[in-house]
């Protein structure tokens, strides 16, 4: 069971620590998650003896390391073996956007890191009903067995950005522990972006990771969280909480952070939670990034109520537009539309042209930009939206 009687959670002042590691060769990563380790305390810190942790990789899609999409298995292999050294039973896994846990972990490098180290694959197929009646908006999820199964998550995010969330970090990367399809259910029931960063947090406060580590050794800026553009970043970041993690990635991005939907959930609930940190490690000053290609734009927060609200939102909000030179009409997006209707279809002949979007049904999820295999979506403001967001 999660957070199991024997530890007791930190409730001192968050802290992040910044450690510079410019590759992913196995020693130098080794060297970086021990340093990384003893800024926070220790490995021992974050469990009993006794415990078993599960390693929560983002394995976003079945995708070759080279490309970034995933946390890098030489990161996963690197924390794994700081907490098997420490004494820790380890187990691990994540649900995808679509697709078997199995095959997508294999494909991203994850499997192989964890065979040679000896470490089980958890159940992230079959699901269990959890109560969380201290939630703040959902009072119960249905949470992968094998992340029930253990006494605490380490949570093993990657640096980049998301069309839905600004930067999908800490807090986002334990979506992956809602099983298979259900997760597309929060999409279609959560249509505000600020809802849906509740749902998150909400699921954080449930979960309550021990230790989160960051892959930012190489980034992904522009048109994440699988096409965007690689980026060095030379970091790996630790942190004892999600919320500070994501806050100075934020930070890092040069990113309003109350911009950030899971961000200003928790500076709603709690003033201050955004700044309210203490950082460690390398100096932040020599990480940050002006130029990172990230969304500023407040234009998708623009709130109006009433009768007008939904044409507003039509004509005004970002929205995905299919590129039709590079879509080849697989209808990954068609199957991933977690609406009913689905808010894209095939018109005519289904194997030549791309599918069309009907903007009435569609909530703005952008589940279909954040899976297309091949970088054939993006999200774009229309005019009016460009308008008002420099008038802010």
């Amino acid at each position: 069971m999660i957070n199991g009687s024997k530890y007791t959670y930190p409730s001192a002042k968050p802290r992040v620590a910044l450690v510079r590691c410019e590759s992913y060769d196995e020693t130098k990563l080794e060297h970086a998650v021990a340093r990384g380790l003893d800024l926070l305390g220790g490995a021992n810190t974050f469990f009993k003896s006794g415990e078993t942790l599960l390693l929560k990789p983002n394995i976003l899609i079945g995708e070759n390391p080279k490309k970034h999409v995933t946390t890098h298995p030489a990161v996963f292999s690197a924390r794994a073996k700081a907490l098997q050294e420490a004494g820790a039973q380890l187990t691990y896994g994540d649900s995808p956007a679509f697709g078997p846990p199995q095959i997508s972990a294999a494909l991203c490098g994850i499997t192989a890191a964890a065979e040679r180290l000896n470490i089980p694959m958890a159940d992230f197929v079959h699901g269990q009903l959890v109560s969380f009646p201290q939630g703040k908006l959902i009072k119960q999820f249905t949470i992968a067995k094998g992340v029930l199964a253990a006494n605490g998550i380490i949570s093993i995010s990657k640096f980049k950005t998301h069309a839905l969330t600004r930067l999908t970090g800490a807090v986002k990367n334990l979506f992956g522990c809602i099983p298979g399809l259900l997760k597309s259910q929060f999409h279609a029931t959560l249509n505000d972006e600020y809802q849906f960063g509740k749902m998150l947090l909400d699921l954080n406060r449930l979960l309550r990771p021990r230790l989160c580590v960051m892959d930012a050794i190489i980034g992904m800026e522009g048109n994440g969280p699988r096409n965007g553009t690689t980026r060095k970043v030379s970091l790996l970041i630790f942190a004892n909480d999600p919320t500070a993690m994501d806050a100075a990635t934020a930070r890092l991005m040069v990113l309003d952070p109350l911009l950030v939907p899971t961000l200003a959930a928790a500076e709603e609930w709690q003033a201050g939670a955004v700044e309210n940190y203490e950082l460690l490690g390398d100096p932040i000053e020599s990480f940050i990034m002006k130029d990172y290609k990230v969304n500023r734009s407040p234009a998708s927060t623009t709130k109006v109520k009433g009768k007008l609200a939904k044409l507003f939102k039509d004509i005004s909000s970002p929205r995905p537009v299919i590129n039709q030179e590079k879509c080849t009409a697989c209808g990954t997006c068609v199957d991933i539309c977690p609406v009913t209707p689905k808010a894209l279809s095939f018109h005519g002949d289904e194997g030549n042209l791309p599918p069309i979007y009907d903007y009435d049904l569609c909530i703005r999820c952008y589940c279909c930009q954040e899976t297309c295999p091949h970088d054939a979506i993006t999200v774009k403001t229309p005019l009016l939206g460009r308008i008002l967001s420099q008038g802010k």
